[in-house]
Formats: C-alpha cells, structure tokens, sequence
C-alpha cells in the first residue's frame, strides 16, 4: 500500500531543497538558465539535497502528531529546532522567517501556544502554509479518509496555523491548501480534485461570518480559468495568497511530480517554499515512486525522513483500527 504522507511529505522535501540554492533568484535570471536538477551551494551555499526551514518545520510537526495532536508539544518541537537545530538537514537552523521568529520569542516568554501567532495584514506571509501538511494525515486518521470539511476539522487546520500565524487570510490559505490535498489523495483526476477542494473550503467560509472580509482574497482560485493565466500574473513572493496561487497554477498546469516542482521553482523568489507547498501536493498526486531517484539520492537525512513518515503512518493507522 502507498503511504501517503511519505508522497507528500517527501514530495515537500525535494522540492524545497530544489528550490534552496536559487531562493531570492528573479525569474528573468532563472529563465535564462533554469533549475533542471539538484543544484549545491548558491543563495545559503549549501550542498546539494540541503532543505530548509519549511521541511524542518514540517518533520517538526510529524514528529510530535506521532504523540497525538498537543500544541505546546508541536511549539516545543519548534523550540528545538530553532534552538537546537533539530529536525534540520546539517545541525542548523536557517533562512527563518520574521513572523514565525516573532511567534517563538512570544513562546518563549509564556505565551499560549494558539496566541503566539501574529495576526496583523503584515503577518501574512507564507509560514505556516509551508508546513501545514501534516495535519491532513491526523485528520484522516480521525475522521476518515473521506472527511467532509467541518467546522471542528477547519479549527484544527486553524490552530495549527496560529502557532506562528493566526491571520484570518493564513487560517483561510492552510484550509484550502488542506481540503485540496484531502481531494488529490481520494480523487482520480487532477483538476476536478483541486476545484472540488477549492470548493469546499470556500464553501465553508462563505457561511462563516468572521471569514467573509477575507474571501475577496482568495477570489482567483474561485475562477476556473485561473490555469489559463499568463506567468505574468503569478506571482511567487512570500505573501501567502501569493504562494497558494502559485502552487495551485503550477499544478493544473503541469502532470508530473517532476514538470510540476521544476515550474515552481522556475518561477524565482520564495522558490524553496513555493516548491515545498506545491511539492507536498505534487507528492501526494503522483507518489514517491515519481520523484526522481537522482534527486532522492542526494536528499539530506532520507532514511530520517523516511522513518519518521512510516513512524507517523503506523501511529495513524493504529488511529483507525
């Protein structure tokens, strides 16, 4: 049997060490010589395979739903790795995010794990849409494979997200990402799974009233000629609507793990957290066994990774049974 959260998850991985050296790279400078493979050193002058902060956050993540879901375990995971360099590829910490930063210190100086997150308009950047993953395979293995998106399952998504950014806009961008991923596991084609996720998510936030100042920014992904939109108009920032539509529109157009991830990181910018969110969805669509072996060669601690992905998947299993 396929294991889901190693698709995903180390889908997520290859893609944001893909995306590593060339972070900040404009797409005018990558159009004219683009990342076709693992490339080493660059932007953080790294080795080749090396993955960043979204990866590390995410197997922090994993790492503590193998214990069920405790925020302050998941807060303390973050601790470690921003403290300890745990969960990271060479012992170290990098390329961390303000905002995330901000809601560790506020952490570390007793403040409750679900208020730490900022939820100012300038909070919205992209991490905790980077790192978001894991909590679909928690609740499958809660409410079931076919889970129809709910309020509870929506406040779990949402908590997960205000650890490090509690926004409106970034609790709306981690359900759609989500309810996305849950249709790509359960549904045979490709671009009726991703509608149908978009669908329902904002379905569920257009009959929430505290969402509704928030749906005019999620408006293009509504729009079934999204896909059709020129490269011009994606942009690939680290704004998290921003990441999201790129994700999205490099998936739709795209079918295979490997075009698509190559198209997100071509894109420039945020290139190793726009790979990562694609990535992980890409993962989960195609499996593990698409992702190329050459990039998989050379990924940092892939025995780690792939231990703490069939840990988590027995813990879930074990959920269902």
């Amino acid at each position: 049997m396929s294991n889901i959260i190693l698709n995903g998850v180390m889908g997520l991985v290859v893609a944001d060490a893909l995306g590593v050296p060339v972070e900040f790279k404009d797409r005018s400078i990558l159009k004219t010589n683009p990342v076709t493979g693992m490339r080493e050193y660059g932007t953080y002058n790294q080795p080749a395979g090396t993955w960043s902060d979204d990866s590390s956050m995410t197997l922090a993540l994993a790492d503590s739903l193998i214990k069920g879901l405790d925020y302050k375990d998941i807060m303390d995971n973050f601790i470690r790795w921003y403290d300890n360099g745990d969960f990271t590829p060479h012992g170290e910490a990098f390329d961390i995010g303000g905002t995330t930063r901000e809601a560790l210190f506020r952490y570390k100086k007793g403040v409750s794990p679900l208020e730490c997150g900022g939820k100012n308009e300038h909070d919205n950047g992209n991490g905790s849409l980077m790192r978001i993953l894991p909590i679909l395979f928690y609740i499958q293995a809660i409410y079931g494979v076919d889970f129809q998106e709910g309020e509870e399952i929506f406040e779990i998504i949402h908590n997960i997200s205000s650890l490090t950014h509690g926004h409106k806009r970034s609790l709306m961008a981690c359900g759609i990402y989500i309810s996305i991923a849950s249709k790509l596991i359960s549904e045979m084609d490709l671009s009726f799974s991703v509608w149908s996720g978009i669908y329902n998510a904002m379905e569920y936030y257009r009959s929430q009233e505290e969402f509704q100042c928030e749906l005019k920014y999620f408006s293009r992904l509504e729009d079934k000629s999204f896909k059709d939109l020129p490269i011009e108009e994606i942009k690939s920032g680290g704004y998290v609507v921003d990441t999201l539509e790129a994700a999205i529109w490099c998936l739709l157009n795209t079918d295979s793990y490997k075009s698509c991830v190559l198209k997100a990181v071509n894109l420039g910018r945020d290139t190793d957290t726009v790979g990562a969110v694609v990535g992980g969805l890409a993962g989960l669509k195609y499996g593990y066994e698409n992702i190329p072996d050459e990039w998989l060669s050379v990924i940092v601690k892939r025995g780690y990774i792939e231990n703490l992905c069939n840990e988590l998947l027995k813990t879930m299993q074990m959920q269902n049974s």
